[in-house]
């Protein structure tokens, strides 16, 4: 089902810059129309974002292509996901190897997602709270993956990963934002690189933007 969907798909990505052959892969094995609400599932496979209620939104497949990759995970790494949402992008770490420990702060969709994770045989650990200020009880993380929007990076996420570890995160206005790479080089010393022009929903929570 939805061969020729996820060969557009890869075909779409691999034109549009991405090139990682195991995260295009993982892209098209997994099964995106089981992550969106069965109105959109016929707009699964494209390359879009949509929305999952809430006010929040499966990211766009070339946007998770861009974040997964600029993560560099391996295998049997550990990775904190801040904003389990749909589930979609914790399936695609795990995928990849990883062990995803998964935080969500909307209890509806945490409960949601948890069942179609494991009913998927997926075994992310799933996470209620405000991911905003992380998660310390499993810290140090090799990974942070931030799929909301901050207004600055908070700094517990920062004192959460590992030595040589990497956090992904976007950061910017409401509107439009950069999403900032960010490499612990030492306990006291960090190393930056940006990739400009994302735009994501607002990460929410005492660290990050405030409900309206």
């Amino acid at each position: 089902m939805f061969e020729k969907e996820k060969e557009n798909l890869v075909a779409e990505l691999i034109k549009s810059g991405i090139k990682d052959k195991a995260v295009l892969e993982v892209i098209r094995i997994t099964e995106r129309n089981l992550f969106v609400p069965d109105e959109y599932s016929d707009f699964a496979w494209d390359n879009s974002a949509l929305k999952i209620g809430f006010g929040q939104t499966i990211s766009q497949p070339y946007t998770v292509a861009v974040m997964t990759i600029a993560l560099e995970v391996f295998s049997g790494c550990c990775v904190l996901e801040i904003g389990t949402g749909s589930g979609y992008q914790a399936a695609i770490l795990e995928e990849l190897g990883c062990n995803v420990f998964s935080i969500e702060r909307n209890k509806f969709l945490f409960e949601r997602t948890e069942k179609l994770l494991k009913s998927l045989g997926y075994k992310t650990n799933c996470l209620f709270g405000d991911g905003s200020v992380g998660y310390p009880e499993y810290a140090p993380y090799d990974r942070i993956i931030v799929t909301a929007a901050a207004p600055v990076v908070p700094e517990l996420l920062k004192e959460q990963l590992a030595v040589g570890g990497k956090l992904v995160i976007p950061v910017g206005e409401r509107k439009i934002q950069n999403i900032e790479v960010i490499t612990r080089m030492n306990e006291n010393a960090y190393e930056y690189y940006t990739i400009p022009g994302f735009v994501f929903v607002p990460l929410i929570g005492e660290d990050a933007w405030k409900e309206e």
